[in-house]
């Protein structure tokens, strides 16, 4: 491929020598569950977001669904969830016993509509569960306060948004909590499922612990029925061993971002994701929408440049959701899932990459009708 989507073969070599050493000193002390690597992580991921506790789990998946039972709402409550997202936030929902409501997205950023959410709120919503899609943080501020005005919990999921911040604060602090994956093509990923909870509610953060490790603190003092959701240690050395690099592959990333705008700009045929002044976008994705996707993205390809879709599908009109009735719903997400195409952005990519992939698409409409 001329330009890969996403190269963790060559984000590995970059940091041989660390990830090597970290995996190296966990099976040296077969600190394999839980342990000194798992606390060193949580403590370091924990500064790094501004947070004061922040939970280790299994996945990003387990992450939500443990906040959600953490946080103890009502059964059968509702919890309004984006429809432009991965199903992870909503399953997490409806596998906790709660009921998904889904509201729309916005159109330039794509992140949760405020006006949509408000009136989806009825007697039984509980929660909102904004997700800071492709790396930009959700305007929060009118979140919070209508979640304010209905008394209820906002739940971050920032599975794409890791060191993404609004004024000033890291994402996930901002609403009750905040969920986060590290699945290995993630900004900060693993090598192999890994998630966490933060939280700075310490009575929450010992509840979504003791969930994660089956009820309990003490080994073998149950409180109650917990799960076994548990960070392991190589990948917590992992991480650990990727985390000084990470501000050094946002700034990267933003600056093909801005490569990106600045190389794009006046290409009618295409709709540029709106750059907002609220806080710090990490680009996790660079996501473009336009008519001709599917020929586009074809063209891309053959021209050696890989591509994605987040998502084709929006979340109401998946056959899972065909009960909620949604999929006819004059939403903005269920008319632009095929339209959005995900061109190439990372760490292993430089501005020539970004020249090559804007030429291809601006070749492409110049003989294509827009």
């Amino acid at each position: 491929m001329a330009v890969r989507f996403l190269d963790l073969k060559a984000q590995y070599e970059s940091v041989r020598s660390d990830i090597d050493r970290a995996i190296a000193d966990v099976i040296r002390d077969s600190a394999f569950v839980s342990g000194e690597y798992v606390t060193r992580f949580e403590q370091e991921f924990a500064k790094y977001q501004g947070a004061i506790h922040c939970i280790g789990c299994g996945n990003g998946t387990d992450a939500i669904e443990i906040a959600l039972e953490a946080l103890e709402l009502p059964q059968n409550a509702e919890v309004i969830v984006p429809a432009n997202t991965f199903i992870a936030s909503s399953e997490a929902v409806t596998r906790s016993g709660l009921r998904v409501v889904f509201c729309d997205c916005d159109s330039d950023d794509y992140t949760i509509s405020l006006s949509s959410v408000r009136s989806k709120i009825t007697p039984t919503t509980a929660a909102i569960l904004v997700v800071h899609l492709y790396g930009q943080p959700c305007n929060m501020d009118p979140v919070l306060e209508l979640a304010a005005e209905y008394d209820l919990k906002v739940i971050e999921d920032c599975a794409q948004a890791h060191g993404a911040d609004y004024k000033g604060r890291r994402v996930g602090t901002i609403g009750t909590v905040g969920t986060f994956s590290f699945y290995p093509g993630k900004n900060l990923g693993g090598y192999g499922d890994a998630g966490a909870i933060v939280t700075n509610d310490a009575n929450l953060a010992r509840m979504a612990r003791m969930i994660a490790n089956h009820g309990r603190i003490a080994k073998y003092d149950h409180e109650f029925e917990g799960r076994n959701s548990r960070l392991d240690g190589i990948q917590a050395a992992i991480l650990s061993a990727k985390l000084p690099h990470l501000e050094l592959w946002t700034e990267r990333r933003s600056m093909l971002a801005r490569r990106y705008h600045d190389l794009l700009i006046g290409l009618e045929a295409v709709a540029l994701p709106a750059r907002r002044n609220w806080g710090r976008h990490v680009h996790h994705a660079f996501v473009i929408r336009c008519k001709k996707r599917d020929a586009l993205k074809t063209y891309l390809s053959g021209r050696g440049i890989e591509t994605g879709i987040h998502y084709p599908i929006a979340l109401p009109k998946l056959q899972a959701y065909a009960y909620l009735n949604q999929a006819d719903e004059d939403f903005f997400a269920n008319r632009a899932d095929r339209e959005l195409l995900s061109l190439p952005i990372g760490d292993h990519m430089t501005e020539l990459d970004v020249e090559e992939v804007v030429s291809a698409c601006r070749e492409f409409f110049s003989v294509h009708d827009h």
